[in-house]
């Protein structure tokens, strides 16, 4: 049977919709670099083993991808899930998973790479805004697009509105798409110029 890693920082709520969706027995761990994430707790309450690696606790990045890809080793997942990891990994480690590494952003990529991506939507005077899952590469959100989905901006949103309605699709897009690559059900399609996979 395929199996998950899944890498978190905090709330965890991506996680939990991909347990309530796909099931905790495809989870083989679940880690973060932040001891307090209460994602953990949502882990422990399905019985999925949980580790924490303090990014704090190393020199360099180098060092903490190391200490990661250590512990990877021991569960040697099909998969491992970003789900609001709030590191960068460094290419040395994204090369050694290659094709493997999921991660989710909040925009339609390649707009928009980074953080505050909300704001930024905002201040450009978007009339819509989106979700993208891609996988992961040594560029910062650049990797292939696998599935994106978008909402239009209303007049008068804020940020937390944006945030509202980006979670929504989130939680409905990752357990779909992470679904379809464990059962490899799917198709490739390329619309201009970009590859989905439906």
């Amino acid at each position: 049977m395929q199996t998950l890693a899944v890498l978190i920082s905090g709330n965890g709520s991506n996680l939990q919709s991909i347990i309530d969706t796909i099931g905790a027995d495809r989870i083989s761990v679940v880690i973060s670099n932040n001891a307090d994430a209460y994602g953990l707790i949502r882990a422990r309450k399905h019985n999925i083993d949980t580790l924490v690696i303090n990014h704090q606790l190393y020199n360099s990045r180098d060092q903490y991808d190391q200490a990661l890809q250590e512990c990877l080793q021991c569960y040697d997942p099909d998969f491992i899930v970003l789900a609001g990891f709030m590191r960068i990994l460094g290419s040395d480690f994204v090369q050694q998973y290659e094709n493997k590494i999921l991660n989710i952003h909040p925009s339609l990529l390649p707009k928009y790479k980074g953080l505050n991506t909300y704001q930024r939507a905002l201040d450009n005077n978007e009339t819509e805004h989106g979700v993208s899952i891609h996988l992961v590469t040594a560029e910062l959100d650049d990797g292939p697009i696998l599935m994106q989905q978008r909402y239009k901006i209303e007049k008068g949103d804020t940020v937390e509105d944006l945030q509202e309605k980006g979670h929504k699709l989130e939680h409905r897009m990752y357990p779909k798409l992470i679904l379809m690559l464990l059962s490899k059900d799917y198709r490739i399609v390329e619309h201009l110029g970009e590859f989905f996979l439906i």
